[in-house]
């Protein structure tokens, strides 16, 4: 089972303009190991969004080692916040097949082990942190922004907190996830669970030379045979570096930001995803026309030939015999 809740963070911070802000922590907890399986900082109030995106980096697996857990949890436990409590949160409890359970309005039953953790940031870390601001006391300067933030704050929880041993466990988080040697449930790929969780979804027409969209470029070598035609695109706000395109509800590529993206697609690249694609179209164009010409034969058999009438020949008016006498 998995909590999760949002909190505001008492350290003053630089935003995207320069100016100082607060930041918002969305933290998800392991409820038996107490390990923080997922987090979010961001300056963005928290949404439906905030948590599915978190949801999303807690179910994947991590790419630093010193990050074991992932994994879709059995129960997913939050309050009754707007965001938690959305239709979208719903649908992608389904969609996973995951437990979504509110807690009763006023009575947060259990949830106050991730307001523990909370506590354990406020105390353990914020407090050595430049610009940090305790509730009843001034502003203090801000500093550092908010991605200096996040790896300072990622490094604390990763090789202190997650090996500190819980009081009430009496074992170090990170220990008490990775014994038993259980395998955690996984979607069937990264792919599915964009689908389901990258929320931020837009309609865009291929043009020739990429995708347009908040006045960037996005190109891949898979999108120059879909010129002209409909996709959907899913991104994350925090990386705009790519974004996710689908087309008629499947995968079809990561469109990278051409500006600053290292890998150049070639006019041979170009010709050869044109010419795949022109294939693939005229083999489902045949393997369709089949089945309509099956289904045709099954349920619409052809009339049956109409009779031909075979005319009897009319009779021949015999002419008579001539009649000859003995004296002739």
């Amino acid at each position: 089972m998995w909590q999760a809740d949002h909190t505001t963070l008492d350290v003053c911070l630089l935003d995207e303009a320069g100016k100082p802000a607060k930041p918002y922590l969305t933290a998800i907890e392991d409820d038996y190991s107490r390990m923080i399986v997922g987090y979010r900082l961001s300056f963005q109030t928290a949404t439906a969004l905030t948590t599915a995106l978190t949801l999303r980096q807690a179910i994947w697996r991590k790419e630093d080692p010193r990050w074991s857990s992932y994994g879709i949890p059995s129960v997913f436990y939050t309050d009754h916040g707007s965001d938690f409590a959305s239709k979208h949160m719903e649908q992608v409890a389904v969609d996973i097949q995951m437990e979504l359970v509110l807690s009763e309005k006023g009575v947060p039953r259990g949830r106050g082990k991730v307001e523990r953790f909370f506590r354990s940031v406020d105390q353990l870390f914020l407090q050595d942190i430049p610009g940090y601001s305790p509730k009843g006391y001034p502003d203090a300067e801000a500093v550092l922004t908010l991605p200096a933030f996040e790896q300072r704050f990622r490094t604390w929880l990763l090789s202190d907190f997650h090996h500190r041993v819980h009081s009430e466990t009496g074992e170090e988080p990170k220990q008490r996830w990775e014994k038993g040697g259980f395998v955690p449930r996984m979607p069937p790929s990264l792919e599915s669970l964009d689908l389901l969780l990258l929320t931020v979804a837009k309609i865009r027409k291929v043009q020739q030379d990429g995708i347009h969209f908040q006045n960037y470029r996005y190109m891949d070598s898979t999108l120059a045979s879909f010129v002209k035609e409909e996709v959907l695109i899913r991104y994350d706000p925090a990386d705009m570096g790519e974004v996710h395109v689908f087309y008629q509800d499947r995968f079809l590529c990561r469109a990278a930001y051409a500006e600053r993206s290292s890998r150049k697609v070639t006019l041979k690249e170009i010709e050869k995803a044109r010419s795949e694609r022109r294939k693939q179209v005229r083999s489902e164009l045949s393997t369709r026309e089949a089945l309509v010409n099956q289904y045709v034969e099954i349920h619409h058999p052809p009339p049956p030939a109409p009779k031909t009438m075979v005319m009897e020949p009319a009779p021949v008016e015999t002419r008579p015999k001539l009649k000859r006498y003995i004296n002739d």
